[in-house]
């Protein structure tokens, strides 16, 4: 063998040597700084540096707290969270599952929550919220509620309509109560039927109350963009608007009552089938949700029929998206910042209560010009 790879080994060795830094007590970059290397950076004992930078509950001097922090920032130190989380029983993390990000209803909810939890500290740090999109099935939120029990989450909160899959919706509801037992807290915005705290919107009498609305302006023949079958929220605003009608003996076709997607081109689809259906065109249509209406009204245009004047049309919800629609639209206004301010306060300011609580929260009826009053002479006979 040659001779020559020790030497160059040693020559290697020399350069090394030659250009090694001066040394230093920062730990290196593969080497997660831990709080006891604050404590020694400090010169304090292990048990000081925890209560400085966790914020605890009995005081440390102004001068020891002062070293403490200058060690923090001078190793980089961040809080090792899941070490925290293991230690404490939670982390201080906050699931959201949402039913459609891309949907203004479920993102404003959202906007509302992640408000409040903006604002909470808990260790002496802020709230993590962490969210999904659970694409419309339980299946998918029993899944993510058993990923925050896992990670030891604080809080987890369902937002979105429950459907009528009997045994998801009760497998969900056992892994809630798993979460619940491990020490988290629970809510929902939608109907009460998981067993924990819930924010309940008023779809069925906001419907109805629609309905009269519209009904009162001199509609007579009506068409619903109802959403999917499984949705209980899609059902309740269909019964509700179904209740209004027949208060005002004005009757609704089944066949011009169409599902489909709870979505802009489910909305765009469902107004297709109305118009193949042909003559008579319903005077007002209702969509279960005002995405639904927004498709509906870009269909209506590309037949060439004009809003309110060939056909009224009116949505649930009052997202923001409307403020750039035209005509404007008739609705029934949801608080949707305050639907989810509310669940955010039920699981992080409220004390766990002995009974799941209900919060209901109704809906307001907005006329706006998408659903002008019918002439008297278009009425039928029957309205005069």
């Amino acid at each position: 063998m040659g001779k020559g790879f020790p030497r160059i080994g040693l020559a290697a060795q020399a350069v090394k040597r030659e250009e090694a830094p001066v040394a230093d007590a920062r730990p290196t970059a593969r080497q997660r700084v831990t709080l006891q290397d604050v404590a020694d950076r400090a010169g304090v004992s292990l048990t000081t540096a925890s209560r400085v930078v966790n914020d605890g509950t009995r005081p440390v001097g102004k001068a020891l707290a002062e070293r403490v922090h200058n060690a923090v920032a001078e190793l980089g130190y961040t809080a090792n969270l899941q070490a925290r989380a293991v230690a404490t029983g939670q982390s201080t993390m906050i699931g959201v599952a949402l039913r459609d990000i891309s949907d203004p209803y479920f993102s404003s909810i959202a906007a509302g929550l992640i408000e409040v939890a903006d604002t909470e500290f808990i260790d002496g740090g802020r709230l993590l919220v962490c969210m999904t999109s659970t694409a419309a099935h339980e299946d998918a939120e029993r899944e993510y509620v058993a990923l925050m029990r896992a990670q030891r989450a604080r809080a987890v909160v369902l937002v979105g309509s429950r459907s009528d899959n009997a045994p998801a919706r009760d497998a969900l509801r056992a892994e809630l109560d798993a979460f619940v037992a491990a020490g988290g807290r629970a809510a929902c915005v939608g109907q009460d039927m998981l067993g924990v705290d819930t924010v309940l919107p008023e779809n069925r009498a906001g419907a109805a109350a629609l309905a009269g609305a519209l009904a009162a302006l001199g509609h007579q023949r009506f068409a619903v963009l109802a959403g999917p079958r499984p949705l209980y929220t899609a059902r309740d605003r269909t019964d509700g608007f179904r209740d209004g009608l027949r208060a005002w003996s004005v009757p609704l076709d089944a066949a011009r009552v169409v599902h489909g997607e709870l979505s802009r081109d489910g909305g765009y689809a469902a107004m297709s089938e109305i118009l193949a259906a042909g003559e008579p065109l319903p005077d007002c249509v209702f969509a279960v949700s005002d995405i639904m209406a927004v498709g509906a009204l870009a269909r209506l245009r590309a037949a060439g029929l004009d809003v309110p004047g060939d056909i009224a049309l009116a949505g649930f919800d009052d997202i923001p998206t409307l403020r750039d629609v035209y005509p404007p639209l008739t609705t029934v206004r949801l608080p949707l910042k305050r639907l989810g301010e509310t669940a955010a306060r039920l699981v992080l300011r409220e004390d766990a209560p002995a009974q799941p609580r209900v919060v209901p929260v109704p809906g307001e009826v907005v006329l706006r010009d998408s659903t002008r009053p019918r002439p008297p002479a278009a009425r039928p006979p029957a309205a005069r």
